[in-house]
């Protein structure tokens, strides 16, 4: 009974002390689709800098994107100078112990067109704006933009803004300047916005109204990770104390009990 109670203590602390380690891979700057010869930097946002994040990708050259001679790599960061075609593809953060980040989709062509759009995920309600531009000329041409192969509406400034954007926003855009050509397509993803549930008591101080709901939720995790771990072993260690007290009281009125020999 008592080594099973340890072994309950240890894999609860285990488990409720353990966080995973996470990373949030941004691209600088922000775009989805680039031309060949553009620059592009990607960092690893870390929770924990000892997770030893890696940036990866899977393109037609494989491996990470920081190889020595055309790219350089400096604190989960990677820059690179002269994009090619080939650099098209996936790309994410990785760490020594498994867990990724994100994944964003890059696409580098070698046309005259291309869609500036969010490369992350979006979310309802915001104003989205999507830019299309050429490599030589300025980026305020007139344009039609596309989602979904079925024409939007035609801006005579090159760019188009998505108000207030909803799930039904969410799919594959693409954009065509007369004379110029037709840029590559990307897929622009829309996620709901996070829900928190109102405590009915706080021991803390009230948080002011206009203090980000995401971070209250992430205030709340943090106390029950920390506390939940302390709070089961104290109870686990009474529980222990209790069972040896309560063992050591019978063992003494069996002694108490047994008759004197002769």
């Amino acid at each position: 009974m008592e080594e099973t109670s340890l072994l309950c203590l240890l894999f609860l602390i285990s488990l409720l002390s353990c966080t995973t380690n996470q990373a949030r891979l941004t691209v600088s700057p922000s775009s989805s689709q680039f031309f060949e010869g553009d620059f592009v930097l990607l960092i690893c946002e870390e929770d924990d800098s000892s997770a030893g994040w890696t940036l990866r990708r899977n393109t037609s050259k494989q491996g990470t994107p920081c190889e020595p001679g055309w790219a350089r790599s400096a604190n989960s960061s990677c820059s690179i100078r002269s994009l090619l075609a080939v650099d098209s593809g996936v790309y994410w953060c990785e760490s020594r112990e498994g867990p990724i980040s994100n994944m964003v989709n890059l696409t580098v062509t070698g046309g005259s067109v291309i869609l500036q759009s969010p490369v992350l995920p979006v979310m309802e309600g915001d104003d989205v704006t999507l830019l299309c531009k050429t490599k030589t000329t300025p980026s305020n041409l007139p344009a039609a933009f596309y989602k979904d192969g079925s024409l939007i509406r035609k801006q005579p400034t090159g760019h188009m803004t998505i108000q207030h954007v909803s799930r039904s926003d969410e799919g594959l855009y693409k954009c065509d300047i007369s004379g110029h050509g037709e840029s590559p397509s990307s897929w622009i993803t829309v996620t709901g916005k996070p829900t928190t549930t109102v405590m009915p008591f706080t021991s803390g101080p009230t948080p002011s109204p206009d203090l980000p709901s995401l971070q209250i939720a992430f205030r709340v995790v943090l106390h029950l990770v920390v506390f939940c771990p302390y709070f089961i072993c104290t109870l686990l260690v009474v529980s222990l104390f209790r069972h040896r007290a309560k063992g050591n009281y019978l063992c003494a009125s069996n002694l108490a009990t047994q008759p004197e020999r002769e």
